[in-house]
């Protein structure tokens, strides 16, 4: 759904049940927007960026002091220690992400994200350190048929779960009555032990993250 589908959609919600209570007369688009009525999401959007922007010029002048004064060549310490680590610290993602694939789980999306990540530094890390050396074509045979494409798979697939979230907040918005007592800024009643441990997938679950075609007969089976 496009911005401009969305605005249209929360003008049509407004004026079928009416502003939410204390926010009558507001444009039906600073209603839908939250950053627009509220100081103090704008102040923290504004710290946010703030912080963001400062990182960027920190590592950009970081990245030039490291291209100008690493050696070309080092030994390494504790070599095996990291790599082990490494390995069990994916292999522990996998679990996990297994456990959310299980019980379909909204903390699905942030663990395909945290994998996909990984298994880009991984393939990065593992060719890059075998340069010049035997190892080269292992390292670029295992980044090029299994890390990189489980990487995408995971990228995609979390892309999709999100995208499945977002449409599903905006198709079953929150009504005025949900509105009493909700902070600014939230779609729906504030719920503070709410967890995405514990909260299922939104829209149809883990058919949102299959390739289209399954998906789409997936859910007509299912109709």
């Amino acid at each position: 759904m496009s911005p401009a589908e969305r605005r249209q959609l929360a003008r049509v919600l407004t004026e079928l049940d009416g502003p939410p209570p204390g926010k009558q007369g507001l444009d039906p688009d600073a209603v839908a927007n939250p950053y627009l009525i509220d100081a103090k999401l704008r102040r923290q959007r504004r710290l946010a960026l703030l912080v963001a922007a400062g990182c960027c010029v920190i590592l950009a002048g970081w990245i030039v002091v490291l291209g100008a004064t690493l050696p070309r060549h080092f030994d390494a310490n504790h070599w095996r220690a990291v790599w082990v680590n490494f390995d069990v610290g994916l292999l522990a993602a996998f679990a996990a992400t297994a456990w959310a694939i299980w019980r379909e789980r909204q903390v699905l999306i942030l663990l395909l994200v945290g994998i996909g990540t990984m298994l880009c530094c991984d393939a990065w890390f593992d060719v890059g350190t075998s340069l010049a050396t035997n190892g080269l074509w292992l390292s670029l045979v295992s980044a090029l048929f299994a890390e990189l494409p489980l990487a995408l798979l995971a990228f995609v697939g979390a892309r999709r779960l999100l995208k499945a979230t977002v449409v599903a907040g905006i198709l079953v918005p929150a009504t005025a009555p949900d509105f009493e007592g909700t902070p600014v800024g939230t779609r729906g009643p504030a719920d503070t032990t709410c967890s995405l441990r514990s909260t299922p997938l939104s829209g149809h679950g883990l058919d949102e993250a299959l390739p289209r075609g399954r998906a789409q007969r997936s859910a007509q089976q299912s109709a």
